[in-house]
């Protein structure tokens, strides 16, 4: 998730004296806002949990009014701090953190707990009407839809709530997966837009996982639905004897059959974006970008009108980063001069060949939920490699961050996209260049020089990889 302040606000209290208020977004999008002192309290009691060792530089008390170049110099220096709470696997993930966040979204939309009736749907487009209350946390819901479904507690693991937009077309786009810091309803009502609606789908990426769930009728069900929504979206490929296949299976009500036969073509359990733009194999090419096998696969249009298709192993990607920035709005009017949108990239750097790293970069709204979907195979991949499951994974992110087994080993990818920018400089001795790869101490040599060490993302997966892998 990428978390930003990219703005303050003078706020009259109740009693007519007026503070700043900073506005923390997540993924472009208000989250809430915060005084200095509400951080400030957020700093210490972290630092009472934790320790002052793993904690990052918080600014300093000012005895005067600030000036407004020392506001926004704070702003700056607040935004870094919430960025690298968040992407410390220990602070990050602590409830100190998440419950901070939550409360504040709540005071900052000023929605009174109360019993509130929230809709989420399906993938079949089937509505469930689930009592909560409104400041209910992501988890609380989800058992809540579980229970309303009569899903078992073992399998509720096996799925997650998220937060898509239905555009006119009848087509969806995911804008993330809601978060532990986040509160459901909150989240989708502050919006004000029909459009944005919360969806229940599996939230595991390796297909073998789907016998599990289907040994359950109601997690058969849920699968089958999902299943069949994303062949009619498009995002499965299926030629017509195999849709004559389906079809057949369908009419039958083989649902167990249906999905088998499912599992073997192409693309199925992937993910599919919206169109976006890419810097690879040219500058400026469009783009349609699945996520799903450990791959990212891209359907690229270059400027000739030539289709070419490549995927991007997971096991191949030494770091990714998201970074967000304001640029003015495309359809800017003179009546809203100055008037700015956040654009979001997903850059990852990628093995290209045995001594050569590439950066590629992916612009769209949709970069958040790529880099979610990259740490979610990413952590299935290192987890099922070290001998553990889907469940022992959630049980260690409940804990706290997933740990690197000595042992992992990645696996082989085949050839991709060839890039035309064979002419780049390689990359020194791959051995020396990429001995070691954490999530906070990854090196900045790469071409954006505007990215700092702190936004980078480590692939722990991508350490196993030996020369004889490539």
């Amino acid at each position: 998730m990428h978390f930003s302040i990219p703005e303050t606000e003078v706020v009259s209290s109740e009693n007519g004296s007026t503070y700043v208020a900073y506005s923390i977004h997540v993924n472009g999008v208000l989250h809430c806002r915060v005084r200095y002192s509400q951080l400030y309290g957020l700093h210490e009691q972290l630092r009472k949990e934790y320790g002052n060792n793993v904690l990052p530089h918080f600014p300093p008390k000012k005895i005067f009014t600030l000036t407004t170049a020392e506001v926004e110099q704070r702003r700056e220096q607040l935004e870094k701090y919430i960025q690298s709470v968040r992407q410390d696997s220990l602070l990050g993930s602590s409830e100190a953190f998440n419950s901070f966040l939550r409360k504040a979204q709540q005071e900052t939309q000023q929605i009174p707990t109360q019993e509130v009736q929230l809709d989420v749907y399906l993938s079949n487009g089937q509505k469930v009407k689930v009592n909560i209350f409104s400041s209910d946390q992501t988890e609380d819901v989800l058992e809540a839809v579980a229970a309303k479904l009569d899903l078992p507690d073992d399998l509720v693991g096996y799925f997650s709530l998220f937060l898509i937009r239905e555009g006119c077309d009848g087509g969806c786009s995911f804008v993330r997966k809601l978060q532990e810091f986040e509160l459901p309803y909150i989240s989708v009502t502050s919006l004000k837009n029909a459009e944005y609606k919360i969806v229940l789908r599996k939230s595991y990426w390796d297909s073998a996982y789907d016998n599990d769930v289907m040994e359950n009728r109601i997690g058969l069900n849920l699968l089958y639905a999902q299943t069949v929504a994303d062949i009619e979206r498009g995002w499965v490929l299926v030629n017509k004897e195999q849709h004559r296949q389906l079809k057949s299976l369908q009419e039958k009500g083989s649902k167990k059959e249906f999905i088998g036969l499912a599992q073997t073509l192409k693309y199925y359990g992937y993910i599919k974006f919206d169109p976006c733009i890419t810097d690879f194999p040219e500058k400026g090419c469009h783009v349609i970008v699945s996520a799903g096998n450990n791959e990212l696969n891209f359907h690229v249009k270059l400027p000739n009108e030539q289709i070419k298709e490549g995927s991007f192993k997971v096991t191949r990607m030494r770091c990714w980063r998201v970074t967000s920035s304001q640029v003015p709005l495309a359809n800017g009017t003179a009546s809203s001069p100055g008037k700015t949108e956040t654009k979001l990239e997903l850059a990852f750097e990628y093995l290209m060949s045995k001594d050569r790293l590439q950066w590629v970069t992916i612009s769209s709204p949709q970069a958040i939920m790529m880099s979610i979907s990259l740490q979610a195979m990413v952590d299935e991949l290192m987890v099922k490699k070290s001998g553990g499951n889907i469940k022992k994974m959630l049980k260690k992110r409940i804990n706290g961050a997933l740990h690197r087994s000595d042992s992992q080993q990645a696996v082989k990818s085949p050839p991709l996209l060839d890039s035309p920018e064979s002419n780049k400089d390689p990359i020194v001795k791959l051995s020396s260049k990429l001995s070691s790869v954490s999530i906070r101490g990854i090196s900045t040599s790469n071409s954006s020089g505007d990215i700092s060490a702190n936004n980078l993302h480590g692939n722990y997966a991508f350490e196993g990889i030996g020369d004889d892998d490539l």
